[in-house]
């Protein structure tokens, strides 16, 4: 076995190094797998984006060990982009792609700082770049995750410093890349208009995944774990009527996928608990306060013919 000098002088020359790694045992030392399962737990389907995830991590596991054993190794470029609807778990995604990254030591802290336009464009001169150094300042050593990464650009207003932040992200995810890996998300088609209004981001990102809308099933599924936690559940007749619900809710508009199932359900809670309250002389059982019956579901407007749900898809 080489020391730990010649092992290094041996990577860099191409030599193979003489070392044999026990893979499972640093993948378990790591702590992946636990990362994979909570995933699993938070996020149903998505199979392309976890797909993506532990491809990506496993590269930088074969690169941990290329550093261990002092193979010659360039550091991959970690920027990401992710598209696709509201509601589809970009966010949750970032969360666990910090945490494997530190885990794997490609980070130092391997927390997420989540930020949108305002939060690093300055509504006047000189107001910008310190507001974009500061948030920067904060993500260091983690990852920073730009919502709607597209409206830092806008080129009909003259007078907008969105350049001037766009000038300072492109400059730090060069030079700082070992220090900071940077997620910008949003619609697909105004992400690839904004790649190709600033060909410098798409040069900078490694790692392009696509989030998929959530099938029907799925967001049954979604939206019986999201019950379940709160200790919830629906009768047979309700889950029926739910169903119902969202095939008839996804072709209204401002339908966001996960987040429009979290804003039935507790639109559904709150007429189960004016319908228990409504009987003063009742008694209730904890079944009872648990059932979410099909009268809960059918009283929303989607059900309405011609009916436009509000913004929370009641």
């Amino acid at each position: 076995m080489l020391d730990a000098n010649s092992a290094k002088e041996a990577g860099q020359a191409g030599t193979p190094v003489a070392q044999a790694i026990d893979l499972r045992q640093e993948f378990e030392a790591v702590g992946i797998a636990d990362v994979f399962a909570q995933l699993d737990r938070e996020l149903v389907g998505l199979k392309p984006v976890k797909t993506r995830i532990r491809e990506i991590a496993s590269l930088l596991m074969i690169e941990r060990i290329r550093q261990k054993i002092g193979l010659a190794n360039d550091p991959p470029t970690l920027h990401m982009s992710f598209t696709g609807n509201p509601g589809t778990g970009k966010t949750t995604v970032a969360l666990r792609m910090a945490d494997i990254l530190h885990r794997l030591g490609f980070v130092r802290r391997g927390h997420l700082v989540s930020v949108t336009r305002d939060d690093l464009v300055g509504q006047y001169i000189g107001h910008t770049a310190p507001k974009t150094k500061e948030i920067l300042k904060k993500a260091m050593g983690g990852v920073l995750f730009i919502d709607e990464a597209y409206y830092l650009y806008r080129p009909e207003n003259e007078r907008d410093y969105g350049q001037e932040s766009i000038e300072i992200l492109l400059q730090v995810m060069e030079t700082q890349r070992d220090d900071l890996v940077v997620i910008l998300a949003g619609y697909e088609d105004r992400m690839q208009k904004f790649f190709a209004s600033n060909p410098g981001f798409r040069s900078r990102v490694a790692h392009h995944i696509d989030f998929p809308d959530y099938e029907e099933g799925e967001l049954l599924s979604i939206a019986e774990l999201m019950l379940q936690e709160r200790n919830y559940r629906f009768d047979a007749q309700a889950r029926a009527a739910f169903i119902r619900y969202i095939e008839l809710r996804k072709t209204q508009p401002l339908f966001s996928n996960a987040r429009s199932i979290r804003n039935a359900l507790d639109r559904i809670r709150l007429r189960q608990a004016s319908r228990l309250v409504d009987d003063l002389d009742r008694r209730l059982t904890a079944d009872d306060i648990m059932t979410i019956e099909a009268a809960d579901v059918l009283a929303s407007r989607v059900f309405a013919k011609g009916a436009q749900p509000d913004g929370g898809g009641a």
